[in-house]
């Protein structure tokens, strides 16, 4: 176990469900502690009633997203030297999510939106035909490189000004999603899913804020990826392939 500072840290954690309240703990403070270590201590050993998920506690699965001082991040990677303030810590779950109870949100909506950008493989061939081969350097294979490493987490989705402004918004994961699906020549809902992200709510909504691209604990754009498909719609739009 990691050897206690003798310091003590200040944490408010959100408890309840939507109109919930934020709770005040003690927990010590100690070396190389994450924000996820701090959550659990305080459900072994404060109140083993605190509702919050997590996994593989080594920054793989997403699932210990969490608000933390007003920033979503992945919990388990998250040193709490690096952010809190003065000893002190907020604990939220993630924003533009509702509450299930305490620090779990809800993510249906985050995957509904990831359905309605048709972020399905549709595949064009059965199980019974030769596997078709994508070679590492074909270019649209490239283009979809970075994108794929998405882990779906939401922490984009509940960083993004966009989806608290627009609630149709498909928001940076489902787009993100889209664009690589638009990659893929096995693909065959590339039309369908081109008309998908061109609605009120779909790629066109972006503000290029950037906020996702900040946030991602992987490092990814997905700013970029809403750009590439803007272009893809607008094009399509002239060729009279998607209406307004």
């Amino acid at each position: 176990m990691p050897r206690d500072t003798g310091d003590t840290l200040e944490v408010s954690i959100w408890r309840g469900g939507q109109d919930g309240a934020y709770q005040s703990y003690s927990v010590p403070s100690r070396d190389s502690q994450t924000v996820l270590d701090v959550v659990t201590y305080v459900q072994r050993y404060i109140d083993p009633t605190l509702t919050y998920r997590f996994a593989c506690r080594v920054g793989m699965c997403g699932s210990c997203a969490m608000t933390v001082n007003g920033r979503p991040r992945w919990t388990c990677r998250t040193h709490v030297s690096k952010v809190s303030k003065g000893g002190n810590l907020k604990i939220a779950p993630l924003s533009n999510l509702p509450v299930i109870k305490d620090l779990a949100a809800d993510m249906r909506p985050f995957f509904e939106k990831w359905q309605e950008a048709k972020g399905v493989f549709e595949p064009t061939k059965t199980r019974h035909d030769p596997v078709e081969a994508i070679r590492p350097n074909e270019p649209a294979r490239v283009a979809a490189d970075e994108g794929i490493e998405c882990i779906n987490c939401g922490v984009c989705y509940a960083g993004c000004d966009t989806v608290r402004w627009n609630a149709d918004y498909l928001g940076p994961a489902a787009l993100n999603r889209a664009w690589t699906l638009m990659n893929d020549r096995r693909d065959s809902g590339q039309s369908q899913r081109l008309a998908a992200i061109s609605t009120d709510g779909g790629c066109h909504a972006c503000h290029s804020h950037q906020s996702c691209q900040e946030f991602c604990p992987q490092s990814l754009n997905p700013t970029g990826s809403i750009a590439q498909l803007k272009r893809l719609a607008t094009k399509a739009y002239l060729r009279g392939e998607i209406g307004s």
